[in-house]
């Protein structure tokens, strides 16, 4: 039996070397073919469904704003840089994108649902339901008796939209809504109502803030009818007061005329006097005990 000879080195070197070559140009043609293929307008982004609750956009608007932005075919498309340009549109929370075979796109969406204003008004910053700031047209906002959110960072947001859910019903009692809550530059808390009344809460926890509130609201009753006044009477109270409140009501005065103040200060002056004799009265007596 013939044993066989391994090939010379120059020959297995040669074959290895066409076979490295002949791999090489495969990949190059399937890349190229493939590349090629990609490129195909079969496989351009023809058409984009989008998908949820739609208010204040509309499929169409959508579209339009978000294709000239869209890089690439279906195969190559950043999804993520496609999600994050479908959440730059206004009013737009999220956004979910997915291929949809052979070239489209699919978009489920979630708008803001509004539940405050944010900032002065005119400022086109509003507050979703879950306490996060976002820019839209005010204009578009469809729901009334919103409250405004003055005076905080926009990280404050969700603390601020949480407070006026507590405050909205303690503040029930008084028969007016809540227009305008602002957090104040040593951590107080201010409320305009619809009404016009402004009350100081001033600042403490929540807990606190609530507790002094619902005191307010429990006992204004009493203490308008006292002055011939109901609830809506009320002009401004503070409850910055360790156990009680200021109160300010429409039609009673509590600031003394320019008569009563003279008058008074005659009473204290003839009272000062009295006093005065009483102590020099007293002085002579132990004068002449002595």
């Amino acid at each position: 039996m013939t044993a066989t000879l391994p090939a010379p080195l120059d020959v297995r070197l040669m074959n290895m070397t066409a076979t490295v070559l002949f791999v090489g140009c495969a990949v190059g043609v399937l890349v190229a073919g493939g590349a090629w293929l990609l490129r195909q307008p079969a496989f351009a982004i023809g058409h984009i469904a989008v998908e949820g609750e739609l208010v204040h956009t509309s499929a169409l608007s959508l579209r339009a704003n978000v294709a000239p932005q869209l890089v690439g075919n279906f195969f190559t498309v950043d999804l993520e840089a496609a999600r994050r340009a479908f959440e730059q549109v206004p009013w737009v929370r999220s956004a979910h994108v997915r291929r949809e075979f052979p070239s489209g796109l699919r978009v489920q969406l979630q708008e803001h649902d509004v539940a405050a204003y944010w900032g002065a008004e005119g400022s086109p910053t509003l507050v979703n339901s879950q306490g996060q700031v976002f820019e839209a047209d005010a204009e578009d906002v469809e729901q009334d008796g919103l409250p405004r959110l003055l005076g905080a960072a926009p990280a404050h947001s969700a603390e601020m939209l949480d407070m006026a859910r507590r405050l909205a019903p303690a503040l029930a009692p008084l028969g007016s809504a809540i227009d305008t809550l602002e957090l104040t530059g040593n951590n107080g808390w201010r409320v305009l109502l619809a009404s016009g009344a402004v009350l100081q809460l001033g600042g403490g926890t929540p807990g606190e803030v609530l507790e002094r509130v619902q005191r307010l609201a429990s006992t204004l009753p009493d203490v308008a009818q006292q002055q011939g006044r109901g609830v809506d009477a009320l002009e401004y109270a503070d409850l910055r007061h360790e156990g009680g409140y200021a109160l300010r009501l429409r039609g009673v005065t509590t600031v003394a005329t320019e008569a009563q103040r003279v008058a008074a200060q005659r009473a204290a002056e003839r009272a000062a006097a009295a006093a005065a004799r009483a102590a020099a009265a007293r002085a002579r007596t132990a004068a002449k005990n002595n």
